[in-house]
């Protein structure tokens, strides 16, 4: 009786946040559209810093601030490939997919679309995020949209709210940081390639490796963090390469394809509006741009101006989303394999098969690199989270650090379902608060954009 409560409970909370609108005919949750519209909004406020100010990130990259130039416990890079290394997961795999199921070849590009305005939106929080940040004792930084609404609400003289809202956020951070949906996606590839079918044993290996990050700090996650992003993606886009050129000659057709399905009601299934739904639905999952956690990843970096990791962080939806996701997507429509009675993941995997009956291990080393990552740095995130409600001493941390990995093994072995409820759930509740503080200082935001961008660049 106790669990059917709870069940209740759980269904109630994912029906609330997913709750569903009728947009030009099609039904979207919600929570999708609160993070869509401030993409639009300050890529128009800001003067859309995703077209003009691209070049000047990469920039930033190449002039960073060493250690001792700047404030900061990583480097810029160290801090960007964090981000990454939380932004791109399975989503960008399994994600594309479920766009094309839902929406066909159109909705690849309503999510290249979208993740160009999600690049604003990111800007724009981690310029807050390295703004507002605080340094302890130990000049160790900590950073977050908790402490942004702390520090704007006492700014306003709505101190109490802003603890509200930043305890808000950081509870709700504290469960969209379980990682069991991660752990238990690789293993479910992993078992099907291998055939080895012991969760138990694989969620204590995963949590063993996450271990020797998690407890060594934030210098080790960003030297992993840094090294790791690159290898995972460059070893993902291989493959993908792989299967587009064996379909060279089906490329033409099926740009033709995305590009029709995306404004015409014929290719696409549920019509444009149902392409336009399925890619701006599953850009706004794959980007985060809102929902504030990378935001925690930047705070770490060593930088002069705040603003300048804002265009750093620019750069996570254009490689994640734009790119990724983009030639993911291309990938499957050329293969095939997005239309015929498969779903998620199997989609690639299969897509992958048509090269060599190997590289489905191929796939299956991705997906466990992109499950370790994230790990590793929602497992940060989820600290800071901690940090924020109890406070930021040897113990409160080592607790934290404890409990995050001892939940990992049985991920692997248990079935997820409400879960993943409460997972997610939790995960879109961050954005509530989040695109809060990024609409109050909306103002500040533009001014800040505008005088760094009119200084002479930093050599």
């Amino acid at each position: 009786m106790r669990m059917d409560g709870f069940n209740a409970a759980v269904d109630a909370l994912s029906g609330a946040v997913f709750m569903k609108v009728p947009v030009l005919g099609a039904q979207i949750e919600l929570i999708v559209l609160y993070l869509a519209l401030p993409m639009l909004f300050f890529t128009l406020w800001l003067g859309f810093p995703n077209l003009t100010a691209v070049g000047r990130a990469l920039r930033i990259l190449r002039a960073q601030p060493h250690a001792g130039e700047a404030k900061g416990d990583v480097s810029q890079w160290g801090a960007l490939s964090t981000a990454l290394s939380g932004t791109i997961g399975l989503g960008n795999i399994a994600g594309v997919a479920v766009a094309l199921t839902m929406g066909g070849p159109g909705a690849i590009l309503w999510m290249f679309i979208i993740g160009w305005f999600a690049m604003t939106v990111k800007m724009a929080e981690v310029t807050l995020g390295l703004k507002y940040r605080v340094f302890d004792a130990q000049g160790h930084v900590h950073g977050g949209p908790m402490y942004v609404l702390k520090a704007v609400g006492a700014a306003r003289g709505w101190p109490k709210i802003g603890l509200i809202l930043g305890g808000f956020y950081a509870f709700f951070a504290l469960f969209g940081a379980i990682p069991m949906v991660q752990v238990n996606q690789s293993f479910a590839q992993v078992k099907v390639v291998t055939g080895f079918a012991n969760g138990w044993a694989y969620g204590t290996m995963l949590a063993g490796a996450v271990a020797l990050v998690t407890l060594g700090g934030a210098a080790w996650l960003g030297e992993v963090a840094k090294r790791l992003t690159p290898l995972k993606v460059a070893v993902y886009l291989i493959g993908v390469a792989t299967v587009l050129i064996l379909h060279a000659a089906a490329i033409p057709g099926a740009l033709a394809d995305i590009w029709h399905g995306a404004w015409s009601g014929q290719a696409a299934t549920g019509g444009a509006v149902g392409a336009f739904v399925a890619g701006m639905r599953r850009a706004v999952f794959a980007s985060e741009a809102g929902v504030g956690s990378a935001v925690m990843a930047h705070s770490l970096a060593r930088v002069r101006h705040p603003v300048s990791e804002g265009l750093v962080a620019l750069l996570e939806p254009l490689l994640g989303t734009m790119i990724v996701c983009a030639l993911g997507g291309l990938a499957l429509v050329v293969a095939g394999t997005w239309n015929g009675g498969l779903e998620g993941i199997a989609i690639t995997s299969a897509a992958f098969a048509q090269v060599s009956p190997s590289f489905p291990w191929l796939l299956a080393v991705v997906v466990v690199l992109f499950a370790y990552s994230t790990l590793v740095a929602w497992g940060f995130y989820g600290l800071q989270a901690w940090g924020y409600l109890f406070g930021n001493g040897p113990r409160a941390q080592w607790t934290y650090k404890i409990l995050y990995i001892v939940a990992l093994p049985p991920a692997a072995a248990i079935d997820l379902g409400r879960v993943v409820g409460i997972v997610d759930s939790s995960f879109f509740l961050m954005a509530i608060p989040n695109v809060i503080a990024l609409y109050l200082c909306a103002g500040e935001l533009r001014r800040d954009v505008r005088a760094y961008l009119a200084a002479p660049e930093e050599d």
